[in-house]
């Protein structure tokens, strides 16, 4: 009996080690996703005022890629796309108030293709569209119990919520979600992990404690480039997206376009501080040379640039988004990729990266080749879609925008980088529009509940 016994001990022992070197072996993700997040970051160098030292400073740990867009200007179906691997004209999943979960079953998301492949899966804060989460598919996902203070003074302009808070860092839930990820972080796993952590801010209400507030003095804060008659040569159904005489038209009668600016700028600094805070934990983890870092932004955000406040458009302030990689034995420092990408690719480029199978259902491309090489070929554009038939195609020089009505947006980026000059109209750009076209989705599902987009438009965003 002790011969068999000493053999059994042995064979779990090899087990044992084998299972622990798998683990070793298969690369932890750590998976940051952020809300309403534009552009304003330091190293993309599009606000001269922003102040992301943190952030900047992951970008220099690997590639930061300067032209990355959106999969839909909606919080909804931009997380729904990037978590299915499929486009909102695949779904039909198209606004905030279509329930995802009946059109993207369990096994087709991220979270459970890794959690089939062996990984422990947490989430903690925003990953998907508030209301519309499933728990059973993550091992954990925490929400922090308790809202955020309440701004004592002003709570801003109309649906432009802003206002600084007499509280304490810690007070806000995005603290307590970078605290959660830093105690995952501190962990020893007998499993590869993939954590997600969803900061909620930057999104609406912008209210942080004065501090932050007290980095942009009032006086110093610059406003967008904006030109005053921008919307002159825009399609109306541009022009019903920017809607003028909504928030744009409030903001300024209410004089307190700067303050909506500083604010905004405020709520980034504050962001960044808890990203710096979950980086320095992964730094100080025995996890740090055998973490992928990946870090989005959902879609961008409208200042007043062409008279439009929040997403919901198809323009570069709205589709913009922030995308960053650190990927061990993959990427190297100060990485700059210009290429033109979009979210849909963090999926396939995830499972790529971690030796999983990409599922046929996916729809991006991986970001593989550019991470190894951020100069190398590529030949894919761009595409966002807001809501049934809605799209913008986005290569490295240029933008084109068809309407579901067929009216159309054309921009030089070279020449023109805050498209005030529509070009649609004119006929030495057919062969431009008529090559970008190529890249726009070739089925428009109908919108995820059946509703009609008419009715649809009407519901609360």
């Amino acid at each position: 009996m002790s011969k068999w016994l000493r053999l059994i001990v042995a064979l779990v022992a090899i087990v044992s080690a084998s299972r622990g070197l798998f683990a070793a072996e298969r690369p932890n993700v750590l998976f940051i996703a952020v809300d309403d997040l534009n552009h304003w970051v330091g190293h993309l160098a599009r606000n001269p005022q922003t102040r992301t030292p943190n952030l900047d400073r992951l970008a220099a740990r690997g590639v930061t890629f300067t032209r990355a867009y959106c999969a839909a200007p909606v919080c909804n179906p931009s997380r729904a796309a990037l978590m299915s691997g499929m486009r909102p004209s695949t779904t039909g999943v198209y606004d905030n108030g279509e329930d995802w979960r009946p059109q993207i079953p369990t096994e087709q998301t991220l979270n459970d293709v890794f959690r089939k492949a062996g990984y422990w899966v947490g989430a903690s804060g925003k990953i998907y569209h508030g209301g519309y989460d499933r728990h059973e598919d993550w091992d954990e996902y925490h929400h922090p119990r308790g809202g955020d203070p309440k701004p004592k003074g002003s709570d801003g302009v109309g649906g432009i919520k802003f206002g600084s808070l007499d509280a304490r860092d810690a007070e806000l839930a995005d603290y307590k979600i970078a605290d959660w990820t830093i105690e995952q972080l501190g962990k020893r796993h007998d499993k590869p992990f993939f954590v997600a952590c969803g900061f909620h801010k930057p999104h609406m209400p912008w209210n942080v404690p004065q501090k932050w507030f007290d980095l942009f003095p009032l006086d110093s804060i610059q406003l967008p480039p904006v030109k005053e008659d921008d919307l002159a040569d825009i399609p109306s159904a541009g022009r019903a997206f920017a809607k003028p005489e909504g928030d744009h038209k409030q903001i300024l009668e209410s004089g307190r376009w700067k303050e909506a600016v500083q604010a905004y700028l405020a709520t980034i600094a504050y962001l960044d501080m808890n990203v710096g805070r979950v980086i320095d934990a992964l730094d100080k983890s025995p996890h740090r040379d055998n973490t992928i870092v990946v870090l989005w932004g959902d879609h961008g955000w409208h200042l007043g640039e062409k008279s439009h406040w929040r997403k919901f458009a198809l323009w570069e302030e709205s589709t913009r988004a922030p995308l960053m990689w650190v990927v061990p034995g993959v990427t190297q420092p100060n990485g700059r990729c210009e290429r033109t990408v979009d979210f849909m690719s963090i999926y396939p480029t995830l499972c790529d990266l971690c030796g999983i199978a990409i599922p046929k259902h996916v729809e991006g491309p991986s970001l593989r080749p550019l991470l190894k090489d951020p100069g190398a070929a590529w030949d894919r554009p761009a595409l966002t879609t807001f809501k049934r038939e809605n799209h913008a195609v986005r290569s490295e020089g240029w933008r084109y925008i068809r309407y579901a009505d067929g009216s159309e947006e054309l921009y030089d980026e070279t020449k023109d980088p805050l498209e005030w000059t529509n070009l649609a109209s004119r006929g030495e750009h057919s062969a431009i529009k008529l090559s970008l076209a190529k890249s726009f989705p070739a089925m428009n599902a109908p919108t995820s509940n059946g509703e009609p987009a008419a009715k649809k438009n009407k519901k609360k965003r």
